[in-house]
């Protein structure tokens, strides 16, 4: 289970770039994706689309990654978590169902 962080880094290493380089196709700065690379800063959902398509990556596997990173990030202290991430589920197939 890879976060956002690893992948794109993992991807950036493979294809032996660097973040210089990076960063010019991508139209982001190179300190934000050194951020993004250590999990210091999370991307919006944009960013995440450019790096999938820039790396070659599959899209939804890259999202499902970052979605999770939020809320680990957003869950990780609370006891509850667990339970709450159940009922989340319940709600969203529920008004998924309903739209």
């Amino acid at each position: 289970m890879k976060t956002f962080s690893e992948l794109i880094k993992k991807a950036r290493q493979e294809k032996s770039l660097l973040l210089r380089h990076v960063s010019t196709e991508l139209g982001i700065d190179q300190a934000i994706i050194s951020k993004f690379e250590r999990g210091e800063r999370k991307p919006t959902k944009n960013q995440v689309l450019k790096f999938a398509q820039f790396y070659d990556l599959n899209q939804d596997n890259l999202i499902v990654a970052w979605l999770s990173d939020k809320l680990t990030d957003e869950l990780q202290n609370e006891n509850l978590a667990c339970e709450a991430l159940k009922v989340a589920n319940a709600k969203l197939k529920y008004v998924q169902k309903n739209k």
